[in-house]
This record gives C-alpha cells, structure tokens and sequence, in this order.
C-alpha cells in the first residue's frame, strides 16, 4: 500500500507536468505552518531557477491544474511561491479504510528480507545488572522487533562477556579464599563436586574485590591474567569453575532480563567461538595479515584516506590470550556461517567507535564477511542524573538495575492508588506495566547517540511526552470503546463515515502518517521516531476526544464512524508500544 504523503506528491507531480514543468518539483511535505495548510510544495521555489520564471507564477500555474483533483480539497498559491495544500476528507476516510483491512495497516513487505542478527545487551556475567545495562538491551530490544516488524529475519543475541579477564579476577580472589579448592590442584583426577562453592551474592562480591586489588597490585593481576589464559586453554579445574559461574549468572541474567521485557534468541558468550580462534588466527597469519608487533599480534587497518591515527587491530596479547577483538572477529565468522547475515548490527556505548571501527575494518581485510554484508554500529549515549553526571544512587554507586526497576516500579504505585479505591494486587500489576512504560519511553523517546537525563518524576508522569501519558491514551480508548459496547453498540465491525470536524480530521491525518514512519524507524534503526509517532498521534486522539462526545451521541451512525476510528487508533498506538517493548493494560 502506497505511503499517504507519497499519493500526495504523486498529485502534484501530475499537476507540475500538467502545467508543463518537471513532475520531480512536485514533491510534498508535512506542513510547517499548520494554522495555514496541511502539506505543502515548494517546487516552484526550485523551478524558478531552472525555467527563469517568478516562483509565484509557477505555483500559481500548478495550482490551476488542481482544480478538478481528487485528492485535494484546496490547493493555493502565496508569495514568494509556495503551495499551501489541503486534502479532502473523503480521501482521507477512503485510505484509513484501506489501512484497517490490510496487514499491518498497509505497510510494503519487503520483496527479499533482510537476514539480521543483532548484537545487544552484552553483560559480564557474574557482575549484577547495573544502570548502564539498560540502554543496550532496552534499544536493542527495540531495534530487533521494528525490524521484525517491518518483515524481516531477526536473531538477537545477548553475546555475554564470560570468557576474558574478569573471570581470571574472580578465580584468583576464589583462590586466595580457598587455596585448597580441588580446582586448583592440577594432579585432581576426580569428579568436581556439582554444587558451586559460592553463591550468587558471593560471586557479586568477590569480582569487585578482585577488580580493585588487581588495580593496586601488579602481582596480584599478573595471577588474574594468569587465570584467565589458564580458562581459555582449557585447563580442567578453571573450565569447571567457569561453569559454575554460569550456571549461577544466566538464571538472575534472565530474571532482570524478563523485567525489562527484553528476550534474546542466542545466549551466547565469547565462549561459543572459542574453538573458532586457533583457526582464525592462523589463516591471518597465513595469508599475511597478522604480524607481531611489540608481542602482541595485530592486523592493521589504517587505510590511505583516514584523516586520524587508526592503530591496528589486536588478535592475541603478547601471553597468547583472546581479547574482546579475538571474540567478536571469530563471533562474525560464527554468525556468517550461521545465519548467512546482510547485516550485523552491534548496540555498545558510542565512546567504542573506534573499537569498532577496527574491528570491522579487520573483519573486511582479512575475509571474514563479503563485502556486501553491513557491519553497523549503534553508539548510544549515556543516561545521566540530574545533575547531568552518570546515572548514580543517593549514595554515589552505581544503582543495580534491579533497583532502579524497584524504584520506578514503587512510584507508579504511589500515584496509581493515591486517591483511589484499587485493589492491591491489581494496582501493584498495573503499576509494574505502568514503571516499564516509563523506563522504556524515558530512553526510547531520546536519539539513541544523544546523552540523556534520567529524572524519575518527569518519567513516571501521567502527563507530557512519557510512556504512562501514551497508556492513559490507549487505556482511555479502551474504557470508550467498552462503553459502547455495553450499550450494545457494534465495535468490530463499525465502520469510518464522513468526517465531522477538523479535530477529527487531524486525528486521522496523524493515523495516516504511520506507514511512514515505521518504514523510517526500521531504515534508520530509529525507535525515537515511533516515540514521536505516538506522542502526535496520543495528543490528536485527546484533542479529539475533549471536543466530542462520542459515548453520548445519538446519531448513530456518526457514532459508528468514531468508533471505526477508535479502533484503528488503539490498534495503531498498541502496535507502536509493542515494538518499543511494552504493553498497556486494561485500566489504570
């Protein structure tokens, strides 16, 4: 189904051929002066240039040849040349009934999908989730089912930090507590007891302890890189630890995960491709790519045009260990055998461009990937406290991600049942829905590469540009449409009449744009365009709702275009939220 705004400058490019002019000046555009006009055309501003004409004359000429068209209800020229367009209302209906009986409201499939995997979330496991985890898995989460959405073939994998040298560091401070583990006695023979000695909120104690003492002493983190190189070359007793840590870290991984609402397809780690890197390495070196250099083995990928330093990829440290560069080149390896990809979308924080950059540049060079395949990397910025710094507890800690949730989660719960008569487990339900709503729109609503400002009161706010603002919207349009279906009115099969009012009107102009805007949001892998989409849409749909009253009317077939129209605007509004990873819920 062809996009709304398309139709439009298909208009009026017959109308700029029709008046003798090139149709390409006919292109259409959202108005920026709403108060005047709908869309607008500046093509004869374009077209003075090219047939040494006044622009106004052009327009004036073009909108003659609108005269008798179907689309337009007003098309008028003003100085110095534009054209200030309105379309009719019985178009409008006729394209909403259109979206209401196509799939996906009418959006283009694409004729060959694009096979996707993308890289999001990328926790060390053995580490609690903490507030910098949040905008990886929550826009790649996102990203994923636009693309999905939009009809393509998407895997997402979390692709876990489990195999590098936080796992050294923990091994060593397990060995400075319990030297006489039988995992590191190297004569042990038998069989490993199956139940880890630690738990789970020991593991999260003992790697930050680890961390810090192998900042103070040399020693102690040449025996945590020791650890590690002992992990990956598969010695018994380390593997055997390392499983431990795994089967404790997935379960409370997948739990936080699960409260986000976010769900991977792979739970693979840098272990997975562990068999992959001695191969890899030594086609490198082979085929000459890889050389020494300082000990370490590196590729390099400067290339002549590069305006700044770029220093070479390293494939191994100068011990013979992996590295995140190791892992991620033989995880593309992985994933091209795998899934025969187009594309490889990678979600990290924007200060590891450069990282990527030459791990891609290294992936090209050496052969990893066919020169078609697309290598993306969608750098997001940071979520910072009022204060502008990054996002921090009362104390000055990183807040546990759990907490975080906690926190917003008991807030939607204050003001669900301030002054209100609500039964408690129902309120506490509707309050978790609520609190994910305005996690995920607080971030989602934010370019992904821009820094943004966390603040708890703005985005548990019922109203504004929020995510409870978006659900009391649709919640709204349920409680409407329930009404009339208790009067005994039809709601399913209502169907959209003449338009009778410019409210009415703008909320199905904005219904109108959602093809669109969906086509962009995939393109760009750009959530914060749906965010907009239905922030428009919800403020429409208000504006819309307090000029009519539509539980009341008595003409009933006015009624039953409303309701037509209510249905298509909830259905839209819930498609958007769902790809954004969130839901509504009943009542509130």
């Amino acid at each position: 189904m062809k996009k709304f705004l398309d139709l439009i400058s298909e208009e009026m490019k017959k109308a700029f051929e029709a008046a003798g002019y090139d149709g390409a000046l006919g292109k259409a555009t959202l108005s920026n002066r709403p108060d005047l006009c709908e869309y607008q055309c500046n093509g004869a501003m374009a077209g003075a240039k090219i047939y040494k004409k006044a622009p106004v004359i052009i327009a004036n000429e073009v909108a003659g040849k609108c005269a008798d068209s179907k689309i337009f209800s007003s098309v008028e020229a003003v100085a110095p040349g534009f054209l200030n367009l309105k379309v009719r209302e019985d178009f409008v209906r006729d394209y909403l009934a259109r979206m209401r009986g196509e799939d996906k409201f009418g959006l283009e499939m694409p004729e060959k999908p694009c096979k996707i995997v993308i890289d999001y979330g990328g926790p060390n496991v053995a580490k609690p989730l903490h507030v910098g985890h949040l905008r990886s898995a929550i826009i790649g989460e996102s990203v994923k089912r636009i693309a999905r959405y939009a009809g393509h073939d998407v895997t997402g994998d979390i692709h876990m930090g489990e195999w590098g040298l936080q796992m050294g560091l923990i091994m060593t401070e397990l060995r400075e507590r319990q030297p006489d583990l039988a995992y590191f006695d190297e004569n042990f023979e038998g069989e490993y007891p199956k139940e880890p000695p630690f738990t789970l909120a020991e593991l999260e104690e003992i790697y930050p302890t680890a961390s810090k003492k192998s900042k103070e002493d040399a020693a102690y983190k040449e025996r945590a890189l020791e650890a590690t190189f002992k992990l990956q070359s598969g010695v018994r007793g380390y593997h055997a630890l390392w499983e431990h840590i795994m089967a404790l870290s997935i379960p409370d991984l997948k739990r936080n995960y699960k409260e986000l609402n976010v769900d991977f397809d792979l739970w693979n780690g840098e272990a997975a491709v562990k068999d992959i890197i001695p191969g890899m390495v030594e086609d490198m070196k082979k085929k000459g790519y890889a050389y020494i250099s300082e000990g370490a083995l590196v590729v390099d990928v400067k290339e002549e045009t590069d305006a700044r330093e770029i220093p070479p990829c390293m494939i191994l440290k100068s011990d013979g260990a992996a590295l995140y560069n190791t892992t991620d080149l033989a995880t593309i390896i992985d994933r091209v055998k795998t899934f025969h990809p187009d594309r490889i979308i990678y979600l990290a924080d924007k200060r590891q461009n450069l990282y990527f950059e030459q791990v891609f540049r290294c992936a090209r060079k050496t052969g990893l990937v066919e020169p078609e395949t697309e290598l993306l990397h969608i750098g997001f910025g940071t979520m910072n406290g009022k204060d502008g710094k990054p996002f921090k507890t009362r104390e000055g800690g990183v807040m546990r991600l759990e907490n975080l949730i906690r926190e917003i989660n008991e807030e939607m719960y204050r003001k669900i049942a301030e002054n209100r008569q609500v039964d408690e487990e129902q309120a506490g339900e509707t309050a978790r829905v609520v609190a994910l709503s305005a996690i995920k729109y607080g971030d989602l609503s934010n370019q992904a590469s821009k820094d943004y400002i966390f603040d708890i009161d703005k985005f548990t706010s019922f109203e504004g540009d929020t995510g409870p603002y978006i659900l009391y919207t649709i919640v709204r349009i349920k409680s409407i449409l329930n009404k009339i279906e208790e009067q005994g009115g039809e709601i399913s099969g209502a169907t959209l009449q003449k338009v009778r009012s410019e409210a009415e009107k703008a909320l199905m102009l904005e219904v109108t744009g959602f093809n669109a805007m969906m086509e962009t949001a995939y393109a760009e892998s750009a959530p914060h365009k749906v965010c907009a989409y239905i922030y428009n849409l919800a403020n429409a749909f208000n504006h819309f709702y307090h000029e009519t009253k539509i539980v009341t009317e008595e003409d009933e077939e006015k009624k039953a275009g409303w309701v037509a129209l209510l249905v298509l605007t909830r259905d839209i509004l819930e498609t958007c939220i769902d790809v954004l990873g969130f839901s509504a819920p009943e009542r509130m």
